[in-house]
């Protein structure tokens, strides 16, 4: 009998933390079922290796994972096409959100006959930006004032390339290249949340036509601690037939996916073959991935490649599963540390001349996530990052420490500590928006973490 295809071993689970900082369906038209045996019954047989089903594996698994958020938007959090959904402050729950800043988040549709107004409020003095990225998870435009200095605010026509809407005079039109994206707006709370939350709630879409949204496709609900695994070749025929991949090169990788498509569905020995080399082969790769997604320094992980991967799909598939939604170098710099121990106390200094605001033009901040599923995680303060709005206190000659821990240490203000939880290993997210000079070049990594207990 065929195993259950979703087991992760637990080994290779604990290795693959990593951060770098998870009723019916309204508004969906339509539902794309798995394709039931034989649908690739007429794909031409090739031999296929152990490495091909690894690779394909890794391709399927950041759009699985994109899947897997849209069904949750849409099911659990009432999602409409083209509408606009503020988020409370602090209230997502996908893997490593960022905990600074309050999210407008939407799913838009364009097409040949429709587009969809954006308007964005004036926004001085703080972070913010509006970011639209495709159905494998790979950010295609920001609207901010960097990117629009000419029109930093205002109403923006969102339209397919090569569509003829009429759109209204005063809007500026915005060519994108998918039909289908998500959009998500940020604004720094800083040190006036309150406005911070009245400027997210004057972003406004408004739709010109009717969208005709692509399929939605249903996938398994999986979690971060049972990956899929033959599984996700039930639904690869209508994930390669669906949102497409702009990135070039991804022919091959493609090919491999049809391949093992056909032998999962050739019978029970191909798919148990599939199962089984994911388990033995593709899990411990992926562990093995998360580890060496970029230079290490100071104990601290920098991805090579962040919020756009050109032909590192591998690396997009990790970054889905454990920071969704994450931003292009140009918007922020991102540091992981792993596997911590929740019980230990660490201490992170840093010297008076280079304190964290010196290294970012907007903010900078560090959260903890738990090591699973990248959620914060709980603490009697309700404190899940350390910013430059909970007010840190310096040292006497100038320098800053931070402390992390499950209680905290003496000689360190309770504005410097984030609290842990002893028995649960966590990961740590440092974020750098606006990243300066001094904080983008190869070089530079946060100061490491001292054990207190190994001093």
């Amino acid at each position: 009998m065929r195993r259950n295809a979703f087991g992760m071993p637990a080994a290779a689970l604990c290795a693959a933390s990593f951060v770098i900082g998870l009723g019916g369906c309204q508004g969906v038209t339509q539902t794309a079922a798995a394709p039931g045996p034989g649908a690739l019954a007429q794909q031409p047989a090739r031999a296929v290796s152990d490495a091909d089903i690894t690779d394909a594996w890794f391709y399927l698994l950041g759009r699985l994972a994109v899947l897997r958020q849209q069904q949750l938007d849409f099911e659990r959090d009432g999602f409409h096409w083209n509408e606009v959904v503020h988020r409370k402050p602090g209230g997502v729950e996908w893997a490593n959100p960022n905990l600074d800043v309050v999210y407008s988040e939407a799913w838009i549709s364009v097409g040949d006959n429709n587009c969809v107004l954006l308007d964005l409020p004036r926004i001085e003095g703080r972070y913010y930006t509006w970011q639209m990225l495709d159905g494998w998870g790979e950010t295609i435009l920001n609207i901010n004032e960097r990117t629009f200095p000419q029109h930093p605010y205002g109403r923006y026509a969102l339209c397919l390339s090569g569509s003829h809407v009429d759109i209204p005079a005063d809007a500026l039109r915005v060519d994108l290249r998918v039909r289908t994206v998500r959009a998500l707006a940020r604004i720094e709370m800083g040190e006036r949340p309150e406005k911070a939350v009245q400027l997210q709630h004057e972003i406004k879409l408004t739709p010109i036509g009717t969208p005709n949204p692509e399929a939605m496709i249903r996938v398994p609900l999986f979690t971060n601690a049972k990956l899929p695994r033959a599984e996700a070749f039930d639904y690869a025929p209508a994930i390669l037939a669906g949102a497409p991949d702009g990135n070039p090169g991804m022919d091959e990788v493609r090919s491999k996916v049809r391949a093992v498509t056909a032998l999962v569905q050739s019978g029970e020995a191909g798919r148990q073959r599939v199962d089984d080399v994911i388990g033995q082969t593709a899990l411990p790769m992926f562990a093995q991935r998360v580890r060496t997604l970029g230079p290490v320094g100071n104990g601290w992980i920098r991805p090579a490649v962040c919020g756009t991967y050109g032909s590192d799909y591998a690396s997009r598939s990790i970054v889905d599963l454990v920071g969704i939604w994450a931003n292009t170098a140009a918007e922020v710099t991102y540091f992981g540390m792993t596997h911590l121990d929740g019980g230990a106390t660490y201490l992170q200094t840093f010297p008076k001349g280079a304190l964290p605001q010196s290294t970012a033009h907007y903010f900078w901040s560090v959260a903890a996530v738990d090591a699973v599923h990248y959620k914060v995680l709980p603490n009697p303060l309700g404190r899940y990052a350390l910013n430059r709005a909970t007010n840190p206190q310096t040292n006497p000659d100038g320098s800053l420490t931070l402390a992390f821990g499950p209680h905290k240490p003496d000689g360190v203000s309770e504005s410097n500590w984030l609290p842990t939880r002893a028995g649960e290993r966590y990961t740590l997210t440092w974020r750098l928006y606006g990243a300066l000079p001094t904080a983008t070049g190869a070089t530079y990594y946060p100061p490491p973490l001292i054990d207190v207990a190994r001093q």
